[in-house]
């Protein structure tokens, strides 16, 4: 194995590790609720004028999915929809007492997982998150250049000139 592969391996197994264990503790805290649930709501409490456009954006979903997402959501009571006076088409959400609730434990839940693996980041250098962040930084952009590539609306998953 080379060592991009290599690299690529070990960042999926951390991924996978990480979302098992957050999931894991969330499922415990959260009962009832689903990640994506949960981080749509985390989303809108940290978004001002939160619509199903800007989730489709941020999450890589199509709008179809999201709208599904937010209607189950305003349908727990967690979520409820707003339109603004300058702009009556527009639909926009915003938290409930019951998904500031939600959100709480949420924040709660980080505050867990940054204790949890304090151990390790407090022995990295800053040459190192230095090192770990132009490299981030650097695959991001090169895969947005992909996505770009494939002139597709990641909100809609159709090309953009079909």
């Amino acid at each position: 194995m080379n060592k991009e592969e290599q690299v690529m391996t070990e960042l999926w197994e951390l991924f996978n590790k990480k979302m098992w264990l957050d999931g894991y503790k969330l499922k415990t805290r959260l009962k009832g609720y689903n990640p994506s649930e949960v981080h749509c709501i985390e989303f809108i409490e940290e978004n001002e004028d939160s619509n199903v456009t800007k989730l489709a954006e941020s999450f890589y979903m199509t709008r179809s999915a999201i709208s599904k997402l937010t209607k189950k959501l305003i349908e727990k009571g967690l979520i409820e929809s707003y339109k603004k006076p300058e702009n009556k088409k527009e639909i926009y959400f915003k938290l409930t007492q019951q998904g500031h609730g939600v959100y709480e434990v949420h924040e709660e839940l980080h505050k867990e997982y940054q204790e949890r693996d304090k151990a390790v980041f407090e022995q990295i250098t800053e040459e190192q998150y230095n090192s770990m962040l132009c490299f981030t930084e650097k695959f991001n952009k090169h895969l947005d250049s992909e996505i770009k590539k494939l002139d597709v609306d990641v909100t809609s998953g159709w090309r953009d000139n079909l």
